[in-house]
């Protein structure tokens, strides 16, 4: 059955303390359009770069996740990912004004009832999920880190098990079998730290906006009067002791095993840098943010290399074209040599394949390296357009009397060279319902099994006399 994108009904904000810079700051949710994905917006900086949730974005996972782009970095984002996923939500802009999120109480659960309150709306688009094909496993030896992914029909499950080697907290496991269990089992579950590593913490003065409020201090050491009485003093508490359980009595676990949670909590946040909703069985042992995002980054690859396949195109030429050359010509103004498409292969209402064959007797070759011919990439792109243009055009009863005008390209990315004796085979599809006769694509170009050019493409179907006009 398929399962409807979604995103918040209304903005909702939330405030409080970056955890490593100390600094106040204000992040607040706002609904973004179908196929949007998770972006955050630094509206404290000139410009007010966006930077996408996204694994290649990684750039710090030493305390917590940092991810930068567009000259812009926000940290510690596994706890604002997790309470996106846990609430099924697909699309959203966070706007803040600081360089981390807020740390609140070291959980996920603020922002979740932030979320909650602000509601959901659904969308038309479909949510596209990542099925686990078959096992995909991550390991790091030297630290005793196992992770797979495994195949599991119409769930997102996960089970982690931790170790520290520590009498205190032993070794613990956290499990959920599906997304609904995310709330009420894990996302009130707060960070945790040992001890020796808080100090060490508050030596270089790492945790400016840290608190005994925001998380579970395991003390894996005899601790003398001293000690104690210097924390409470760092910490501005009359008195600190240590707890039964072997941690700072600052507060009472929520769950026995609440660090095992945690880490099962970061990890949820973690994979949601892959970009794409899962469905799979996730285990882990002893895992952290680096290799969550080395683990992330590898399912990702993976993804990458299936829809690449999927996107290949067997071009038999004694197939009949849906349009050939003249045909085309009777849609599109075009004409030689600037008519880039020679036939029409596939066409729906939101879809269609092209064909380019790329001769050493065009015109284009007499001076564009002519002694190491290549087909430039921005005729590649505008060979992507006219084919998107097909598809715009298709909408209308009448396509000869109107013009397909391109009004953004982004993300071109060309990925080999194209020569001639190269056969083209461009795809395009709608990210978006064409809405007012806009239309948003995505494009792949692809010669054989290799992607050879890639780009979302604007366009708007213009009646030529309003053009005229």
């Amino acid at each position: 059955m398929d399962v409807k994108q979604r995103t918040i009904r209304s903005e909702v904000k939330i405030a409080g303390l970056g955890l490593h810079t100390g600094m106040p700051v204000t992040m607040t949710f706002k609904p973004a359009p179908e196929n949007h994905g998770y972006k955050f917006k630094r509206i404290d900086l000139e410009g007010q770069p966006v930077v996408d949730a996204d694994v290649d974005n990684v750039t710090d996972t030493s305390r917590g996740t940092t991810i930068s782009q567009n000259g812009a970095s926000v940290s510690t984002v596994e706890h604002v990912l997790a309470a996106l996923v846990g609430s099924e939500v697909d699309n959203v802009l966070i706007e803040l004004d600081g360089p981390e999120t807020p740390i609140m109480d070291g959980s996920s659960i603020l922002f979740m009832n932030a979320i909650e309150e602000a509601g959901f709306k659904e969308q038309e688009a479909t949510r596209e999920y990542y099925s686990i094909p078959y096992n995909i496993h991550y390991s790091e030896p030297y630290r005793k880190v196992e992770m797979v992914a495994m195949p599991l029909e119409d769930e997102y499950r996960f089970t982690c098990m931790i170790d520290y080697n520590s009498p205190v907290l032993g070794s613990q496991h956290a499990a959920i079998t599906n997304l609904s269990e995310f709330k009420k089992e894990i996302s009130s579950s707060r960070t945790f730290c040992f001890l020796h590593e808080l100090e060490m913490l508050l030596k270089h003065d790492l945790i400016k906006g840290g608190d005994l409020n925001n998380a579970i201090v395991v003390v894996d050491k005899q601790v003398s009067k001293d000690e104690l009485k210097h924390l409470a003093k760092l910490f501005k508490r009359e008195d600190i002791d240590v707890a039964k359980e072997g941690i700072l009595n600052n507060i009472e676990l929520r769950h026995q095993n609440e660090p095992a949670r945690h880490k099962l909590l970061d990890m949820i946040g973690d994979l949601a840098l892959v970009g794409t909703p899962l469905k799979g069985h996730i285990m882990a042992a002893r895992p952290g943010h680096a290799a969550n995002v080395a683990f992330a980054r590898k399912i990702k690859a993976q993804i990458k290399k299936e829809r690449s396949k999927k996107n290949l195109k067997v071009y038999n030429p004694n197939t009949p074209p849906v349009y050939d050359t003249v045909q085309i010509m009777k849609i599109l103004p075009h004409r030689q040599p600037f008519l880039m498409i020679d036939k029409i292969i596939e066409l729906t209402k939101t879809h269609v394949v092209g064909v380019k064959n790329v001769t050493m007797n065009e015109d284009l070759f007499m001076g564009h390296f002519p002694g190491s011919p290549l087909f430039p990439g921005v005729l590649q792109i505008e060979a992507m357009a006219q084919t998107g243009g097909i598809l715009v055009l298709n909408t209308v009863p009448d396509p000869e009397n109107w013009l397909t005008l391109f009004l953004k390209i982004e993300n071109a990315r060309f990925k080999d060279k194209v020569v001639p004796g190269d056969t083209v085979i461009f795809s395009c599809d709608l990210i978006a319902p064409i809405r007012r006769g806009i239309a948003q694509m995505k494009g792949v170009g692809m010669v054989g099994e290799k992607v050879v050019v890639e780009a979302e493409l604007m366009a708007q179907i213009v009646k030529v006399k309003n053009l005229d006009a």
